[in-house]
């Protein structure tokens, strides 16, 4: 029986003081996979340095000379950890592939818990949740879980409040998502095109980064460039709302008119005060219209979007290896 083969792929942007422990859990990771006669491989794992300048690519280049299965990628300049996650699922080979964090937040040896739930299930994509506060600071945790249910109710994706970093996906699928990725795609936006098989895993997590600097390693101005990327990738309910919004007024203003003009033929004297409804009625009307188009000028324009950043058509793969 041939064993499946998994990969693992670390964005690393401020980890020099983070590496060497985590090497040190994916090591015993991997040691207890060999030891069980698991039939799982863990076959790579791939650190995309992005740029750092805290010393993460001198202590990637001294892991990758001691260990043959680990393998550092260098980004010519700093491009973000959507564009470090990309390059590494690219230069992957596993059948399965693994994003995790630089910062011991994600424990390797739960990427197996993921792995089983996704063969159970018949799953592409498995996201790895917590089952409390992942900051240990109720309005950190309170703001983020707000934040990916706003965001829920606007895309109107289901799946969105699961969507973090710590992800197992099919290979196939992943480096055919990272294919199309450019630069303003959301990365599990495109995840979500590819496949409706998503699962959760809960677990304990926590960001001890955060709980013992009271730092994150997203600044400001980075949540709003992800909150941009999520926006700019999905289809935004809102516009649906819009378009619909000025319909309604459009056919309210049109009834309205032959109500006003049934009023004027059959009770002329009803009406003491000339001009007000039809005006009223007459801004209804352009007003109704012109959101209308807006909206289905808008909604055209979105799905042009969408098939800039890579929503396919269709997509094959391959499940005859999970039974």
């Amino acid at each position: 029986m041939t064993a499946t083969t998994l990969s693992i792929v670390v964005p690393v942007y401020a980890g020099a003081d983070h590496l060497e422990a985590l090497m040190e859990e994916i090591r015993k990771f991997k040691t207890d996979l060999d030891a069980q006669t698991a039939p799982v491989r863990l076959a790579e794992v791939i650190f995309v340095d992005d740029a750092s300048k805290d010393g993460s690519d001198k202590v990637l280049q001294r892991l990758a000379k001691d260990t043959p299965w680990v393998v550092p990628l260098f980004l010519s300049r700093n491009f973000g950890q959507h564009a470090a996650t990309v390059a590494g699922i690219l230069h992957s080979s596993g059948d399965w592939v693994a994003t995790l964090d630089e910062d011991l937040q994600h424990p390797p040896e739960r990427v197996l818990d993921m792995l089983c739930r996704a063969i159970s299930t018949g799953a592409d994509v498995v996201y790895a949740n917590a089952k409390s506060g992942v900051h240990d600071a109720a309005i950190r945790d309170l703001t983020s879980r707000g934040f990916k249910r706003f965001m829920q109710w606007l895309t109107g994706n289901p799946k969105l409040k699961y969507f973090n970093s710590f992800r197992l996906m099919r290979g196939s699928i992943g480096r055919a998502v990272s294919s199309v990725c450019s630069h303003d795609t959301y990365f599990d936006v495109n995840l979500s095109w590819y496949t409706q098989r998503i699962e959760v895993e809960w677990m304990e997590l926590k960001d001890e980064r955060y709980i013992q600097t009271g730092k994150s390693s997203y600044s400001f101005r980075s949540l709003l460039a992800h909150a941009w990327r999520m926006l700019f990738s999905s289809h935004i309910k809102v516009l649906r709302l819009g378009a619909m919004i000025g319909f309604i007024v459009l056919g309210i203003s049109v009834l309205g008119t032959i109500l006003l003009l049934a009023q004027e033929l059959l009770y002329p004297d009803a009406v003491q005060v000339q001009g007000w409804t039809s005006l009223i009625l007459s801004i209804m009307f352009f007003g109704g219209l012109s959101v209308l188009m807006l909206g289905i000028a808008l909604q055209y324009l979105s799905t042009m979007i969408l098939k800039s950043h890579g929503k396919p058509t269709f997509f094959v793969v391959d499940r005859s290896a999970d039974v």
